[in-house]
């Protein structure tokens, strides 16, 4: 068994060198398959943190061009994480992703209620005038709502580094690399010359 893959498999995952070896006995030796199977079970395992609380962590800033700057709050349980080049990076990532994707919310917990209402009012109004069965309007409602928000919401956006993933599963894939809930606590975005 090549040491490498052991290491890179380590790596890029946050398990164990036993748990690594041990995925690439299970499938043979095929690197992506256990690389996998080990990111189903660091999520996992990620998922159960997320209960832990976070008190440490970074306030990260991004300029871009001194036209935009974002200044965000990102917690996880340990100063020793809150220092480890992983999360260092992941905050500066998602500063920079909040410059470029211009989200309003952190999640869709996070939208007031007025405001869901008022796009649900619109939405609606829209539906009802292209003609649309009664019985049929809240549910293709509910499904712009999701959407609509969505593309308004960090944790939902595609990163823009990975569009393939959300910047919760980003944070989620760093969780489990690093072994500590982590939280996206708040974020500011300034651009120059935009009136909130």
């Amino acid at each position: 068994m090549d040491i490498e893959q052991i290491k890179r498999l380590r790596e890029l995952t946050g398990v164990g060198i036993t748990d690594a070896k041990k995925a690439l006995e299970e499938t043979g030796g095929d690197f992506d398959k256990a690389l996998e199977a080990m990111r189903k079970k660091g999520l996992t395992k990620a998922e159960k943190r997320g209960e832990r609380e976070a008190r440490a962590g970074i306030i990260g800033t991004y300029n871009h061009d001194s036209r935009i700057g974002v200044v965000v709050e990102v917690n996880c349980e340990t100063d020793f994480v809150a220092r480890n080049e992983i999360f260092t990076d992941m905050v500066k990532n998602l500063a920079m992703h909040i410059a470029a994707s211009s989200p309003q919310y952190i999640s869709q917990d996070d939208v007031p209620e007025d405001a869901r209402e008022k796009v649900k009012a619109e939405f609606s109004e829209k539906i009802k005038a292209e003609g649309k069965p009664e019985n049929m309007i809240e549910q293709i409602v509910e499904g712009m709502l999701k959407k609509h928000f969505a593309q308004r919401c960090l944790l939902d956006q595609p990163f823009i580094k990975n569009p393939d993933q959300t910047i919760a599963e980003y944070v989620k894939e760093n969780n489990a690399k690093l072994g500590e809930n982590i939280v996206v606590k708040r974020f500011s975005r300034l651009a120059l010359g935009e009136v909130s």
